[in-house]
């Protein structure tokens, strides 16, 4: 869970996107996706807008921006 969270967060972090555009970048069930989002929207990491019958999810503020970009960088060395 956690590591599709983060892959979630990364892929969000690049620019808002709906639960079926996530699952087919992570190639997952929309189902699984659904379900990271909302842990993911509890712990006030994500939010949402709805436009009609598509809900698209973003980052909640440039804050959890920043800490993705740290990681990787972190990360990269």
């Amino acid at each position: 869970g956690d590591s599709t969270r983060i892959r979630i967060l990364y892929a969000l972090s690049v620019s808002e996107m709906c639960v079926c555009d996530i699952a087919r970048l992570l190639n997952m069930t929309q189902s699984a996706i659904s379900h990271q989002l909302k842990a993911l929207r509890l712990a006030g990491l994500v939010k949402f807008r709805r436009e009609a019958q598509i809900v698209y999810y973003s980052l909640a503020d440039d804050h959890v921006k920043e800490i993705i970009d740290k990681g990787f960088e972190h990360l990269r060395g």
